[in-house]
């Protein structure tokens, strides 16, 4: 065997040439070996509460900065990120898991180990359903090019990958000559020039051309791109629910969020009215879709994504996502004068500094609390729905799970974001069920000497869930949240029940960048954002 790196340091050196600069995840004895590595590495190692809390944190690192790693022990710590690993294969999140296994010389004769669930590979089963490429490194002449395989994979399709790393391998010396394989991958060129001359005389011809932009620019890195179409040709640009910032929200030619009939008025008629809807990676999901209340005609339609192009109706194959749009930016596509866009009644309007906290007061007084450094982290409920109204200055600067919807993303998901963007400050908005799930978390926050601010809606239970089918099953224990900071000796904490306590929080809390803060802001229970009613209100029909 030729005496290269070992493989430990092979996988390292690869993550750090990838972007990764932080490793999320709890200790195990089946990955100690490997995290002895990582705290020698160029790689920070940063040690969460509870293995989701590190999937999650992971997660948001990768949709902020473009590739987030997660590593954790056999069965009892790679079971509980498979619920992680699902939202970011949901919602194409580049995250790369590491599980600690038994050693490949313990597993000889298939022993009863601790952590095994059922045979050795069955963590590696469960994983291939859930990544878009996994591998064991289980042999030292194979795991360099393996590992190169998986990470342009999750790269390449911008969705998470596992690798399973024996205990006794990690210290073995790979290939010494080894190179990693240069991918080059490009679309037919016969078939890129038709989809672009179908494209161009469809968009040129158009009297009322839109652009829908979502979340795969985000993930593929083509916001930019996205900005130069729109300042190229003037078109309308609407985002959807998943795509939030997709484009900073100042723009002239921005439309608002488009929701189907959920929406607002003004940008369901620009959107489906359009004689040439360009829609650039769209999820074509029920949220995004407000429950499929949307009228969009394929026969209208440039439909581009990383996984296919169909213009009308007509599909390409083997045409890139991304050659599709620099062909767009090539092309002579007619400018148009600037749109008129019909700005509809503001949803924040100016309320007097007194009264109870609700819904509304609240999200309009979020809105005027957002600056150029605030980047809103947002989980499931009305803490999204309300938010969606929300002016985002600047791109990438608002992450929520908008499709898959897991409870619990945004506290961890804080921690991540703040490893990836250190000059930006999170504001999070969690509701009181989500907080109890993964709001531990704190702790790392306080370990790590971030500052967030949480604003925890708490609303005496699971909001979405009441106007479906209410019941017990959706009230939680009240948390006293403001008292946090008591247990674990940082952060400041703020009780709001008006709302001129939520001024004064908000302001005291922006000022003390030193450590977080956490506002538990009262809302009655039945309060509910205009969004997260018709939501519930078409969900609720489908309830038996």
């Amino acid at each position: 065997m030729a005496h290269g790196p070992t493989i430990g340091a092979y996988l390292i050196d690869q993550l750090h040439q990838r972007g990764a600069r932080h490793v999320f995840g709890i200790p195990g004895d089946y990955v100690l070996g490997f995290y002895d590595e990582l705290t020698r590495s160029k790689l920070r190692m940063v040690n969460t509460c509870d293995e989701q809390g590190a999937g999650f944190a992971a997660d948001a690192y990768a949709r902020v900065s473009g590739l987030g790693v997660v590593c954790i022990t056999y069965c009892v710590g790679g079971l509980k990120v498979a619920n992680t690993t699902a939202q970011a294969f949901a919602e194409k999140s580049p995250v790369v898991i590491i599980s600690g296994a038994p050693g490949v010389g313990e597993q000889v004769k298939n022993p009863l180990l601790h952590h095994k669930v059922r045979d050795f590979d069955t963590q590696l089963k469960v994983f291939r359903e859930l990544t878009c490429a996994a591998t064991v490194l289980d042999d030292p002449h194979t795991a360099f090019a393996e590992i190169d395989r998986v990470l342009h994979a999750c790269q390449r399709y911008q969705r998470p990958v596992y690798i399973e790393l024996p205990r006794d391998v990690v210290h073995l010396r790979g290939p010494a000559h080894h190179k990693p394989r240069k991918h080059r991958e490009e679309s037919d060129p016969v078939t890129l020039r038709a989809s672009l001359e179908e494209a161009v005389e469809m968009i040129n011809r158009a009297k009322r051309p839109v652009i829908l932009a979502d979340v795969e620019l985000h993930r593929f890195g083509l916001q930019e791109d996205l900005v130069r179409l729109v300042k190229k040709t003037n078109f309308p640009v609407a985002a959807t629910l998943m795509g939030k910032s997709v484009i900073a929200e100042h723009y002239p030619q921005y439309l608002g969020i488009y929701e189907g009939a959920m929406g607002r008025e003004e940008v369901r008629r620009a959107v489906e009215g359009s004689d040439c809807l360009i829609m650039l990676g769209v999820f074509m999901t029920d949220i995004n879709l407000g429950i499929y209340t949307a009228q969009l005609d394929p026969g209208r339609s440039i439909y581009a994504t990383s996984e296919r192009l169909s213009i009308r109706h007509h599909s390409y194959d083997n045409v890139r996502f991304t050659d599709f749009l620099h062909g767009l930016l090539r092309a002579r596509l007619r400018r148009r004068p600037l749109p008129r866009i019909s700005r509809p009644a503001p949803v924040f309007k100016g309320r007097p500094a007194s009264g109870p906290t609700g819904i509304l007061n609240l999200c309009e007084r979020l809105n005027a609390f957002l600056d150029d450094r605030t980047i809103v982290i947002a989980d499931v409920g009305d803490c999204l729905f309300g938010a969606a109204d929300l002016t985002i200055h600047h791109r990438t600067e608002f992450l929520a799970t908008a499709y898959y919807a897991s409870l619990g993303f945004a506290v961890p998901g804080a921690i991540g974001a703040q490893m990836a963007s250190p000059k930006s400050r999170p504001l999070v908005l969690v509701g009181d069920g989500a907080f109890q799930m993964t709001g531990m978390e704190l702790a790392t926050v306080a370990r790590y000497g971030l500052n967030p601010i949480i604003v925890v809606f708490n609303n005496s239970g699971y909001s979405t869930e009441r106007p479906m089918k209410d019941g017990p099953f959706n009230d939680v224990w009240n948390w006293q949240f403001h008292k946090l900071p008591e247990v674990l000796g940082a952060g400041r904490g703020f009780l709001v029940r008006t709302v001129g306590e939520l001024d004064t929080a908000l302001e005291a809390a922006r000022a003390d960048t030193k450590t977080f803060s956490i506002l538990n802001v009262i809302i009655p229970k039945d309060d509910r954002s205009p969004a997260m009613r018709r939501l519930t209100e078409r969900l609720a029909a489908r309830i038996k």
